[in-house]
């Protein structure tokens, strides 16, 4: 049954279609350029753009089969978001990059994984 008025939620993290267990609160960019103003003494110039890197961030749980090593080394993988809205974010040609850090309180695993190209499908 679709929800039409749901937005935020339940969320589905996975790399090369392996699902982890995202914690929520997740955070991303499709790599659009950034606009910068240009100003001068006399007023807006108009704007420079600057060359965004596509990424998805958030935190995972940890679990007895994650091989965190492995995991920090990926490379050259698609990671995919799947929104409670109806929304996927692709990240492709990802790589992994945080600093692999674990925490033993909630069995947390910041990640962080950069691409070439990200792409939203509705």
């Amino acid at each position: 049954m679709s929800n039409p008025n749901r937005r935020a939620g339940r969320i589905f993290f996975k790399v090369d279609g392996a699902q982890h267990d995202a914690k929520g609160g997740f955070t991303y960019n499709l790599g659009a350029d950034k606009r910068d103003a240009i100003v001068g003494a006399d007023g807006v110039h108009g704007y420079g753009t600057k060359v965004q890197v596509p990424f998805i961030e958030g935190a995972i749980t940890d679990s007895k089969d994650l091989d965190l090593e492995a995991f920090v080394n990926l490379d050259g993988v698609t990671v995919t978001l799947e929104l409670a809205n109806g929304k996927t974010i692709i990240l492709r040609d990802a790589w992994y990059s945080n600093e692999g850090s674990g925490s033993t309180e909630e069995a947390e695993i910041a990640i962080r994984f950069e691409g070439l190209s990200g792409e939203e499908m509705k």
